[in-house]
């Protein structure tokens, strides 16, 4: 199948080319970039040289409709909205990374993203792409809500013991932390090499835009109204995601229990792995794959689970899992160009 990307220029891009290039079915034939039309991806990425044999174009929906059956969006927010209905209704299947199909209401979206949703018919056709979880809706998806990544570590790490009930769901309280390469490739004094080295910052407390993701996902599950408290940190590293959540549990059970109940929820799921007993993951050990890793501790003193996730924020919480979507959209094999192992030290 031949794909475009549409974004050509950022993290996101270089990260779904990196995968793709192993892929055994999926082929990129076009790189989109209105910044950077006319130059050979290569001569932005130099790592690439002689890998990508791709110039960067100007969009053409007409043309890219008669070439491809597949685009991917890695462009910012507020981006995708403005092409993808076009692509659609041609009949071109689009799985967008950035978070203008994610929300449902037009409200909430206006709050946190500062514009109007995507056109309502749009909204309502996009499915939310946690492939653990929407497996089956994402089969028959035509536009694909890639999801974020933080949304993607917490609610991995919650979605097993809040559907079974067994914990409190307004007492979740997530301490998370990201690597620079989450802000994206622009400049910007809050990720400056001077303003970050041997630096670690709180951010967007209360505002972060994946607020409302993770509490729409998790209301969702539980079907009733959850809010959570979520405070994002940055952290002098390139890539990782580690969210620790913090919950109530309603009755006390052994650590063992847990991952027992995590194990056997995410069996069929290839792309999370749950540590044993004593063992907390840490991001170097995802770094550059697909994977989430859980960590488990029941705290009989507090009566609280503790729950550590890590994944790598460009691979599962952006292009990893992008793909993953497009191999089940597909029919393919769920691991097809991903079984890779992380990349260590």
């Amino acid at each position: 199948m031949d794909v475009a990307i549409i974004g050509g220029t950022g993290y996101g891009a270089v990260e779904l080319l990196r995968f793709l290039q192993q892929h055994p079915y999926a082929n990129v034939k076009k790189i989109i970039s209105h910044s950077n039309s006319g130059t050979d991806f290569s001569d932005v990425y130099q790592h690439t040289v002689e890998v990508v044999e791709l110039q960067m174009e100007e969009i053409d929906i007409d043309q890219l409709a008669q070439e491809v059956e597949l685009v991917f969006f890695a462009t910012p927010s507020n981006v995708s909205k403005h092409t993808i209905p076009a692509l659609i209704d041609k009949g071109i299947k689009c799985i967008d990374l950035s978070g203008d199909f994610r929300l449902q209401s037009p409200e909430v979206y206006q709050q946190y993203y500062g514009e109007e949703i995507a056109p309502q018919p749009y909204i309502e056709k996009a499915v939310y792409g946690l492939c653990e979880t929407y497996r089956e809706n994402i089969q028959q998806a035509d536009l694909l809500a890639n999801p974020g990544c933080y949304p993607t570590a917490t609610t991995l790490g919650i979605l097993p013991v809040l559907e079974r009930d067994l914990i409190d769901p307004q007492t979740i309280l997530i301490d998370a932390k990201t690597g620079v390469s989450g802000a994206g490739r622009g400049l910007s004094l809050n990720v400056h090499f001077s303003e970050m080295n041997e630096n670690f910052k709180a951010y967007k407390i209360g505002q972060h835009k994946h607020i409302p993701e993770i509490e729409q996902t998790l209301s969702s599950v539980a079907n009733e109204t959850i809010q959570v408290t979520f405070t994002p940190h940055i952290v002098p590293m390139t890539r990782g995601i580690m969210s620790t959540i913090y919950v109530d549990l309603k009755e006390h059970q052994s650590t063992e229990a847990f991952i027992d109940l995590y194990e056997r929820f995410y069996q069929q799921d290839p792309f999370v792995r749950v540590r044993k007993n004593g063992v907390i993951p840490s991001t170097k050990e995802v770094w550059g794959s697909n994977y989430c890793d859980i960590g488990l501790y029941a705290d009989e003193r507090t009566g609280k689970l503790i729950i550590v996730s890590v994944i790598d924020n460009l691979v599962k919480g952006a292009s990893g899992q992008a793909i993953q979507n497009m191999n089940i959209m597909q029919g393919w094999e769920e691991t097809a160009g991903l079984h890779t192992l992380p990349i260590y030290p």
